[in-house]
């Protein structure tokens, strides 16, 4: 039995009908089918237009966000570093990074507008390697170093300014540069192409410009690292090298300043030049790949780098090295390099000249002004050894007159009286080979005492030094040269040459000698070498023998021209031959008009 009361309320089935409930008297009511409401596809209102904006700048915001945050993650690796290499390179890989780009590069410029380095990122280095040497600076890359302001290019080969690409060179096609200034100079230009999306945007130019600035200040404080660490190192050499002359192993001290030189300066050659005359100079001291090709060469002071530093006794900065190739100095000014007077005591006593190879990079005022700070005070330290060992000398002068009184009163009167008994027994022996025998003893004898007397000359002390002595200022030659030899040249004086040798003389008869012995330095490979200076009469003759590999022709005949001119001006002449024995001889003559003996000295 069903509860009476009020109709059930009209219910929604599953399939959408509306169905009518049953009245009390059971009718039943008609069901009715449900429709729906459409509404056209009309305008979007403002807060959809405004919502999709929202949504389109909050996609962009988190785009930003991410590429700030990739800016500041490359601006903290590029200041991580101090080493400026790591430093150069470690731009170039964050700076691709950043914008995208396939390829990047960072050239930095020399002081004549070129690019000195070139860092690249992204080709090979095979590739490199075929493509040879690297940009010079010219098209695009020069425009961003005449005018430093920041390049965007949609396609690089489009632009008038573009001068195309060397063989083997990838394709280029989207490109951005911007400068790099460190304190406010242009230090060099970031070059970027081949945006992996097609072509770089004005947000990959403004990213790309903080990383400049960014890179400036790492660049700076690594050159400012590496500045500070190379004074350092500087300032301990100087002490090292001062204490190290100023002690009793003093011996080689410019071969020992040479070597501390091409440690501290990163030099491929390092040589000392000092004086051999009015108008010339010499490779005294060299250290480096080329040492061997450049000891002993004489050079004139005329005309020359090395010339100007040692008159002037102002060091000079090279950027590139010699002006030509030509000039004689040009073995010793390779690349970049430094010129260094030795200044002690108000005079100049040599030059240091300090030079990379070509290609190297340069030196800097820095490192002239640290070079020329140590050369300096190493020139105190030498002038100090110097002087305490003149007063070394000037204590051994008295043994050595002694010595030389013994060897002139003693030694030589024995060997003479030797000879005599020697010549006077030879007459009285029948065997003619033993008679020849004792005879080529005493001519031995004689030569002898004539190298006895020649170092007991050189065991006497100058005591005037206004007119001069011829012998003792070719004494004085050989000690300067003898380092050049592996065995001293024997030196033998014969007649009164102090006595009748012309005084404007010496000069040529010192020019034939050095000449004669820096031939034989650099052509002979010879291991003894004997000058003889002789005087009789009104003939001065010169020779110098050794036991070389003989006379070779050459095209550099120069200084044998100089000689023969020297000879002829005094009538006499030079001859330069081959011995029979092996090496050779040079001869050089002159005449003169015998004058009234003057008082030896």
């Amino acid at each position: 039995m069903r509860r009476r009361g009020k109709p059930r309320k009209g219910r929604r089935s599953q399939s959408g009908t509306l169905w009518a409930s049953s009245d009390r008297k059971g009718t039943q009511s008609v069901t009715v089918p449900e429709t729906r409401l459409s509404f056209p596809d009309g305008p979007r209102s403002a807060l959809d237009q405004a919502l999709s904006e929202l949504v389109l700048n909050a996609q962009k915001v988190l785009a930003t966000q991410g590429r700030l945050r990739s800016l500041l993650q490359a601006s903290q690796a590029v200041v991580e570093e101090l080493d400026l290499a790591a430093v150069l390179r470690r731009i170039v890989d964050v700076a691709v990074d950043l914008v995208g780009a396939r390829y990047g590069a960072l050239g930095v410029i020399a002081p004549n507008g070129n690019l000195e380095q070139f860092i690249h990122v992204g080709i090979p280095d095979e590739l490199a390697a075929e493509i040879g040497h690297l940009p010079a600076g010219h098209g695009l890359l020069g425009a961003l170093i005449d005018d430093p302001h920041a390049i965007r290019l949609t396609h690089l080969g489009e632009d008038s300014r573009s001068s195309g690409f060397p063989a083997h060179h990838p394709p280029m096609d989207s490109f951005l540069g911007v400068p790099v200034r460190v304190r406010g100079e242009v230090y060099g230009n970031l070059y970027l192409s081949n945006q992996l999306s097609g072509a770089f945007s004005e947000e990959d130019e403004e990213l790309l410009t903080a990383l400049a600035a960014t890179a400036g200040i790492a660049i700076d404080n690594a050159r400012l690292f590496d500045e500070t660490r190379r004074r350092q190192r500087w300032s301990a050499a100087s002490a090292e090298i001062s204490a190290t002359l100023l002690s009793d192993r003093a011996d080689a001290s410019l071969e020992l300043l040479a070597d501390r030189f091409a440690s501290l300066a990163d030099a491929d050659l390092v040589c000392v030049v000092l004086a051999a005359g009015e108008s010339t100079l010499i490779v005294d001291t060299a250290r480096g790949k080329l040492a061997k090709q450049v000891k002993g060469l004489v050079i004139p002071s005329a005309g020359t780098t090395v010339g100007r530093a040692f008159e002037s006794g102002q060091p000079i900065l090279s950027a590139d090295g010699g002006a030509s190739l030509d000039q004689p100095d040009s073995q010793l000014v390779l690349g970049p390099t430094m010129v260094i007077p030795l200044l002690a005591s108000g005079r100049t006593h040599g030059v240091m000249t300090v030079s990379r190879s070509t290609g190297r990079p340069r030196f800097t005022t820095s490192d002239l002004e640290m070079a020329a700070d140590f050369a300096g005070q190493a020139s105190v330290a030498l002038e100090l050894a110097r002087g305490r060992s003149a007063g070394q000398k000037l204590a051994l002068l008295e043994d050595r007159s002694r010595i030389a009184r013994d060897l002139h009163d003693n030694v030589i009167q024995r060997v003479f009286a030797a000879g005599i008994g020697l010549q006077a027994i030879s007459g009285s022996v029948d065997d003619p080979d033993v008679r020849e025998r004792i005879i080529e003893e005493v001519v031995a004898l004689d030569v002898a005492i004539v190298e006895i007397r020649t170092a007991i000359f050189a065991l006497t002390a100058q005591t005037s030094r206004d007119r001069g002595s011829i012998r003792h200022r070719v004494i004085d030659m050989l000690s300067e040269l003898a380092s050049l030899f592996d065995q001293t040249p024997r030196l033998v004086f014969t007649g009164p040459i102090d006595l009748l040798t012309p005084p404007e003389m010496s000069d040529d008869i010192a020019a034939v000698i050095r000449e004669g012995l820096m031939n034989v330095v650099r052509h002979a490979e010879a291991t003894e070498t004997v000058v003889n200076l002789s005087v009789a009469d009104d003939l001065v003759v010169i020779e110098v023998v050794d036991n070389g590999i003989g006379v070779v022709e050459s095209d550099r005949r120069s200084g044998l021209a100089n000689l023969s001119a020297r000879a002829q001006q005094w009538g006499g002449d030079l001859v330069l031959e081959n011995r029979a024995r092996g090496g050779s001889r040079l001869r050089w003559t002159a005449h003169f008009e015998p004058e009234p003996l003057r008082k030896e000295s």
